[in-house]
């Protein structure tokens, strides 16, 4: 089954473009040109993933974002100007899993939203030995579950990936721009303020159940301890 993409953005040539080269890949397209209908198709359309322009007439993109993340874990590409580095910087701390800036290079967003949807699906074959356990916490990628003790985490697909990554390397030092690379993919071209924001929400779901095990070291990166 094609999965489903909705794009929110008021102008057509943008629409157009998206909904062309989204179709090719084969996917299957939603249309919102506004974030009152882009809220409506989210519930009703039930997308696998959301490509949102911040600039709407109306409920702008932040406070479709907002409530879209207050739903559920649906994964939003940001897209924006390239003068709204403030909004784009909120939106990723509203839970935004990556964003593109306008003009963009439409071979990138396909990049970026194979990557997102990569990390939505998660692993199909893990094993006893992928599952980990680093000292309360436990991580199952096959399951996509992670726990603290005997309390299951609620995670985005980012923040989950990011877990599963900084377990992996318990005690390690990972910095900004290896994560990007392990957890963003590759040929991730965006910006180092994508990690601090993703970092910033995951910490913030972990201290819900008092688990303060993610480290910043100024200028280095992040690691994961053990307690």
């Amino acid at each position: 089954m094609a999965e489903r993409i909705l794009v929110v953005d008021d102008e057509p040539a943008i629409v157009n473009v998206l909904a062309y080269n989204l179709k090719r890949a084969n996917y299957e397209v939603l249309i919102a040109r506004d974030g009152e209908t882009a809220l409506e198709q989210a519930r009703q359309g039930r997308p696998d993933l959301v490509i949102l322009d911040l600039m709407l007439p109306g409920l702008d993109g932040l406070e479709v974002c907002r409530r879209l993340r207050r739903q559920g874990d649906l994964p939003i590409i940001m897209l924006t100007a390239r003068d709204e580095e403030i909004d784009r910087v909120v939106g990723l701390e509203l839970g935004a899993d990556d964003y593109v800036v306008k003009p963009f290079s439409v071979r990138e967003l396909m990049a970026r939203v194979k990557n997102v949807l990569r990390r939505t699906a998660g692993s199909t074959g893990g094993t006893a030995e992928q599952r980990m356990r680093v000292g309360r916490l436990r991580v199952d990628p096959d399951r996509r579950e992670a726990h603290w003790d005997e309390t299951a985490l609620t995670l985005t697909a980012l923040e989950f990936e990011l877990l599963y990554t900084l377990a992996s390397h318990a005690g390690r030092v990972l910095s900004r721009e290896q994560l990007l690379e392990q957890v963003w993919g590759y040929d991730y071209y965006g910006d180092l303020r994508a990690v601090d924001a993703a970092i910033k929400r995951l910490r913030a779901r972990l201290r819900q159940v008092d688990a303060d095990i993610i480290v910043r070291l100024r200028g280095v990166g992040y690691k994961l301890v053990t307690e």
